[in-house]
């Protein structure tokens, strides 16, 4: 049985699993392993002169270090999900218009389906998966079940990780504020009213959240 707190240790069990380093050098072609990422590339120009080698990219996610060997024309997307089992930012349309890829880079919301990720190198990366993993945001998560602001749920990652960008610039949100936050995200099933609604309880019960922490310390 799915329970909030099982969820929780699942997305954190996720996120203790990326790897700090790359321990493996293998070319994406033959399939030969080099003892390092020199190696690949003098690999790549001795055997492969018209391909392009896969990059090094490192970045944080969800407060990780890791490091990555990617082709150059992968996706954020792809990478999250093919290279680290990151499955909550969804490959849906994969034009940059529905918004359920969404992720956070450097405390703004962005379409990991449109995003190199070669382009986020040092950069501080944000997922569903961080969210769900957080306690703080439980009160998110409630709400949206609450107010049954999903169906499929297949929009739901993307709409909970703009509403927390949202929330993380704009503690206090009106309804009008909320949608025109949730204006790049599609649902398919049209749950738009809810979320809004959720949105606004979230952050009233965040904020007490808070003051209650801050009153006990």
């Amino acid at each position: 049985m799915y329970t909030q707190e099982s969820t929780r240790a699942a997305a954190r069990g996720l996120i203790d699993a990326i790897p700090d380093v790359v321990e493996e050098f293998r070319c994406p072609i033959c399939k030969k392993a080099s003892a390092s990422y020199d190696s690949l590339r003098r690999h790549y120009d001795e055997c492969h002169q018209e391909d392009i080698p896969p990059m090094m990219v490192a970045l944080t996610l969800n407060g990780r270090h890791t490091e990555l060997l990617v082709p150059q024309h992968w996706s954020l997307q792809r990478a999250l999900q093919f290279k680290l089992g990151l499955t909550g930012a969804k490959h849906m349309c994969d034009k940059g218009v529905c918004g359920s890829c969404t992720v956070i880079i450097d405390g703004s919301p962005a379409l990991s389906c449109t995003t190199l990720v070669v382009e986020c190198h040092g950069k501080d990366i944000l997922t569903v998966e961080g969210i769900a993993a957080d306690a703080t945001w439980k009160p998110l998560v409630d709400a949206y079940c609450r107010w049954d602001a999903m169906q499929c749920g297949y929009c739901t990652p993307g709409f909970l990780v703009t509403a927390k960008a949202l929330l993380d610039r704009n503690p206090n949100p009106t309804i009008e504020e909320c949608n025109e936050a949730l204006a790049g995200n599609i649902c398919i099933c049209g749950t738009y009213p809810r979320h809004a609604t959720a949105i606004v309880e979230a952050a009233l019960k965040i904020a007490e959240d808070s003051q209650a922490k801050g009153g006990a310390a």
